[in-house]
């Protein structure tokens, strides 16, 4: 393999790059050199592709490449253009087999379907990503085609709004709650995190292709679709005059868009000024606050919970 090649050129098919020929193990070589680079955001845009790494979030992209993600959020990432890139370690086969089954059915597609994919040393691995623990399994992944506000349903009946929501930890705690919780898609709005972070990757455990994205949304024209789709919004605000607990189900049980604010600031008052209710969570302890993560968790389960009672 020659050191210069790029990490665009995913779409081989000759039988030497089959991933049990030719293991990769420099570190400095331009191709491993190129996926690190992944960890940064102009690197991304560049690119037109992210970084994922470890076992959990490899094995939902390559489900959505074969097909077998669901459907939900095919539009974005379209069957058979999802990985570009797959490097695994030699003992992944003993450790995980499963995923080692779903890395040789990829690794045996044709033509364009197929990534390019090549067994890496310990080295490399650690080399290529952002985590300090290396990790058996990486792949580069492409970017997302649709991220407005069309790639959500028609009537969403829940879904999370991230208002200039900053840190990547706790972006992805939301969007691994809201796929536990049943919603239909998550928006980040102008301000937030960049979605394809690699802490935030990590920390959505693969539900980041289980759900539509929309990034970079207008708080107001997002406020304005979702009413005109008949969805209610609700601001999770720490200061409102009810908590959650005087909160009806049937308030709840409607379809909803919750409101989560910026860590240090919360919800301006415009955005405050764009719900139709707002509530809080309720402290029973001497803690001072909850964080969004955890503020936003709790109240995604209100709602979901409200609408199966």
């Amino acid at each position: 393999m020659k050191s210069s090649e790029s990490p665009r050129a995913s779409h081989r098919t000759h039988a030497e790059e089959r991933p049990d020929r030719a293991e990769l193990i420099n570190p400095r070589a331009e191709r491993v050199r190129a996926v690190a680079r992944l960890a940064g955001r102009s690197a991304r845009l560049r690119a037109g592709a992210f970084l994922v790494e470890g076992p959990q979030g490899c094995r939902e992209a390559l489900l959505a490449h074969l097909g077998r993600g669901p459907a939900i959020a095919r539009a974005q990432w379209p069957t058979g253009r999802v990985v570009r890139e797959l490097y695994v370690s030699a003992r992944l086969a003993r450790r995980d087999p499963d995923l080692q089954a779903l890395v040789d059915e990829t690794a045996s597609l044709d033509g364009p379907d197929r990534p390019f994919v090549r067994t890496a040393s310990d080295e490399v691995l650690t080399s290529m990503c952002d985590a300090v623990t290396g990790q058996d399994i990486v792949a580069v992944v492409g970017l997302p085609q649709q991220t407005g506000l069309g790639a959500l349903p028609a009537t969403p009946t829940l879904l999370p709004v991230l208002c200039r929501v900053q840190d990547p930890g706790n972006a992805g705690t939301i969007l691994r709650a809201a796929d536990a919780a049943g919603a239909e898609g998550i928006v980040l709005t102008a301000g937030s995190v960049d979605v394809f972070n690699p802490k935030l990757v990590r920390s959505t455990a693969g539900s980041l292709f289980h759900l539509p994205l929309v990034t970079g949304a207008d708080v107001s024209a997002t406020c304005q679709w979702l009413r005109e789709q008949g969805v209610q919004v609700w601001a999770a605000d720490g200061a409102a005059e009810r908590t959650l607990v005087e909160v009806t189900d049937a308030e709840l049980a409607a379809p909803t868009a919750w409101l989560f604010g910026n860590e240090a600031q919360g919800l301006s008052e415009h955005e405050r000024g764009l719900a139709d209710a707002s509530a809080s969570v309720p402290l029973y302890g001497a803690a001072e606050s909850l964080n969004v993560g955890t503020a936003a968790t709790v109240c995604l389960y209100a709602s979901a919970m409200a609408r199966r009672r």
